[in-house]
């Protein structure tokens, strides 16, 4: 299982997805009282960035909420509709819905179990989750003013797919804003793929170094709840994917193999 988990990026795509939604269920499973909200790698500012502000009850979860705040910072989000392709186990999509206030906030995910655990478990105004796939999403055309996706699209069938659902559910002018991890030499490639599927680059900014900074602080935390949650035989499978500090994906960030980028993208 160890070994899966940190090779998960090299496994062939097909298999990306199945895996993906077995390590939900096996979540949902282990952790019934809705402790992990979030299963993104994390952001921290190493530049004076004015510290997030949040509530008291989601301290806990600030630096993976960070990597959201990172995302969408710096867009106009009130009274927009927004839809988060990859919502996952929904924390994302809670903090952006009741910090930014969007007019509506649409979390789609492969994954049945995933999307009844998070109508469950949020309440909040104009906040709902619909099952789908990134590659043929159930929305019409010109549905949404901004697309969200943060480290999920890695884990997709078809990524050229994924990007042109994006651009047609996007309206005229819209913004798709992207955050995942890439191998270095693959940077020239992500840029053709995104044009060509008909989005300008506006901005992209290599997060590397914040993610790493972020893991190094959580990382006490992330495995306090993995042993906690899961059972002993997959502890060790689940502190892999966490990213946690001396795994072979922390140290994949360090030694440059891969980066970590968030793209702010325009609809041509």
């Amino acid at each position: 299982m160890n070994s899966v988990v940190e090779n998960y990026c090299e496994l062939p795509r097909i298999m990306r997805k199945p895996l993906w939604q077995l390590w939900h269920r096996l979540l949902i499973r282990f952790d019934r009282e809705v402790s992990v909200n979030f299963m993104n790698y994390g952001y921290n500012s190493l530049n004076g960035e004015i510290k997030t502000h949040l509530y008291e009850a989601d301290e806990m979860n600030r630096y993976c909420i960070q990597l959201y705040d990172r995302v969408v910072r710096n867009n106009d989000l009130k009274g927009k509709n927004i839809l988060e392709v990859g919502s996952g186990r929904g924390g994302g999509a809670s903090y952006v819905a009741r910090y930014y206030s969007p007019n509506s906030y649409t979390g789609l995910d492969i994954s049945s179990s995933l999307i009844d655990f998070c109508n469950r478990h949020y309440k909040t105004p104009g906040l709902k989750f619909t099952r789908g796939a990134a590659e043929n999403q159930p929305f019409s055309d010109n549905a949404f003013d901004i697309v969200i996706n943060v480290e999920s699209a890695r884990c997709y069938g078809n990524l050229d797919t994924f990007f042109r659902e994006v651009n047609r559910v996007l309206k005229p002018g819209g913004h798709f804003l992207l955050a995942d991890m890439i191998k270095k030499e693959e940077d020239a490639e992500m840029n053709d793929r995104i044009q060509l599927a008909g989005f300008t680059i506006e901005s992209k900014s290599d997060i590397t170094g914040n993610v790493i900074n972020a893991l190094g602080k959580d990382s006490h935390r992330r495995v306090d709840l993995i042993k906690t949650l899961a059972p002993s035989f997959l502890r060790s499978a689940f502190i892999q994917f966490a990213g946690t500090t001396g795994t072979a994906r922390y140290e994949s960030f360090v030694n440059g193999k891969y980066e970590y980028w968030v793209y702010r993208l325009n609809k041509e």
